[in-house]
């Protein structure tokens, strides 16, 4: 999708269909029209008023009505795109209105539209932020599932451009600033998407690798390096590596090194873990929803999908993404419960479940990590079930001892409409994790199961500034609308663009 900004009035734009705002009057309990369909409207002669008063349309946050015009002066469609209370519309109601606005349009012939949604007064509302909350969840909105799908009819759209009318001209290079961003960012989101929603025999940790290396192909401040099993031994990732023992699909260690800053800047590290399939191993999983285990990898794809998004924004930052990538499967070779591994920095582990066995891969790739010396690092997982039940879908759970990264994470989250809740990671829940026959044990028992598996990983990244996301509630959503998120990508990109400020 193509993104411009205009500060033309709303009666001077030409389109295939423009997108005006409705608003609830709480008076009368009748739809209102906005200040941009309130000045679209002289030109009809009051016809859209008169449409209002008859009381069909509600201003309901999230409706569409699509209404034809015939004029020769005015598009041939007007989409009505209801925006709740008019005195408390903010970005997280323009988000879900554009939202709605744009899967109404995917169902039209319409190739270039007007969105005026960003002309009504936004509580809060800045150009850049209103801008980017625009090409962000229209992208978002844009994507469908169709890999795997014989008829690819469904996802076919004709939308090629979106003008977005900024009433200030003064905030027209922050306006484009911001359109350009989160199309970067919801274009990450996708990527992420899609990497997660793909199947295990399709998404393996060899597509993984060879995905990656696409993406350096195409940009030159990116670069690709994959660590094969042989590189890992050499290196002693006993943990990561026994993981993939049980799996025919060959283990990768992918390094992307994003060179946006200065060479003296020590660069942030973000580490994700690449599950591409998890059946639990020898410690199985029930068959209920073992399907859903093909986004066990969601955390890599989230590395995918920002580091997608700081190279089109060009970011001046130093960036390494890691992920390491495996299946676990049961076979006779896969690890068993009692068995002790060896980490790559000579901690010897005893797996005592090996469904638990996304710390056993990353706690590799945290040591790996600390060779580039990094500002910070940050690690996502769809690690714990725990986490789930603690938070279920809309927060991410953050984990760290540095409370002020923890403040730069929640905020970061806040601001790009994906957040995260801290969880405690103090000394007194690492007893948990003694045994008599490692230096560590895998898990920690059924009590505080995100904690444990955080405070596994705290012994990896001792003197580094390190905080853990456990995104296993917010990575994807099940039921009818399943399918993956692409969270916490908004929330990494926003991260990463404060370090830039």
């Amino acid at each position: 999708m193509q993104y411009k900004i205009s500060t033309k009035k709303i009666t001077d734009t030409d389109s295939d269909c423009t997108i005006l705002a409705v608003f609830n009057d709480a008076e009368s309990g009748l739809a209102m029209a906005g200040k941009a369909a309130s000045a679209f409207d002289k030109e009809l002669g009051g016809q859209l008023e008169e449409l209002l008063i008859q009381g069909d349309y509600t201003g309901k946050l999230g409706d569409t009505h699509l209404v034809p015009v015939f004029t020769d002066s005015a598009p041939q469609r007007l989409l009505l795109v209801g925006c709740g209370d008019k005195k408390s519309f903010t970005e997280a109601g323009l988000r879900t209105a554009t939202e709605a606005a744009v899967k109404a349009l995917k169902k039209t012939t319409s190739v270039e539209v007007v969105n005026s949604l960003t002309l009504e007064t936004i509580k809060g509302g800045k150009a850049y932020n209103i801008a980017r909350a625009v090409s962000e969840t229209t992208e978002a909105a844009l994507y469908h599932y169709v890999s795997t799908l014989s008829k690819k009819s469904a996802a076919e759209t004709s939308l090629e451009q979106m003008t977005i009318l900024i009433a200030n001209a003064k905030s027209a290079l922050e306006a484009k600033k911001g359109a350009k961003h989160g199309e970067a960012i919801g274009g990450g989101v996708n990527l992420s998407r899609e990497l997660g929603n793909l199947p295990g025999n399709y998404c393996t940790p060899t597509f993984l690798e060879e995905t990656a290396k696409k993406m350096a192909k195409d940009h030159a401040k990116l670069s690709v390096k994959v660590l094969q099993e042989k590189d890992m031994e050499k290196l002693g990732m006993g943990a990561l590596l026994s993981v993939s023992k049980g799996s025919r699909e060959p283990a990768k260690m992918i390094i992307f090194t994003y060179s946006g800053g200065n060479k003296s800047q020590k660069p942030h590290v973000l580490v994700g873990k690449g599950l591409t399939f998890d059946a639990g191993g020898i410690s199985i999983k029930p068959s209920a929803k073992m399907d859903e285990m093909k986004y066990d990898m969601c955390g890599g794809a989230s590395v995918f999908g920002t580091i997608q998004a700081a190279v089109e924004m060009n970011l001046k930052l130093n960036i390494i993404g890691i992920v390491p990538a495996s299946e676990n499967l049961p076979d006779g070779a896969a690890n068993k419960p009692g068995d002790v591994v060896t980490n790559m920095e000579g901690i010897t582990i005893e797996i005592l479940n090996t469904d638990a066995e996304g710390r056993l891969i990353l706690c590799d790739a945290l040591s790996y990590a600390k060779r580039f010396e990094p500002e910070t690092i940050l690690d996502m997982a769809t690690l714990t079930g725990a986490c789930v039940v603690a938070l279920g879908a809309h927060h991410s759970a953050v984990l760290s001892k540095d409370d002020s990264l923890i403040k730069e994470i929640m905020k970061a989250g806040e601001t790009a409409h994906d957040k995260a809740w801290p969880l405690p990671l103090t000394p007194e829940y690492h007893s948990q994790l003694s045994t008599n026959f490692a230096d560590v044990a895998n898990v920690g028992g059924r009590a505080a199961g995100t904690i444990t598996a955080a405070s596994f990983l705290s012994m990896f990244t001792e003197g580094m500034r390190w905080a853990h996301l456990d995104i296993a509630g917010s990575a994807w959503k099940e039921g009818a609308a399943k399918g993956s998120t692409g969270r916490p990508v908004p929330l990494l990109c926003q991260y990463l663009l404060n370090l830039k400020k």
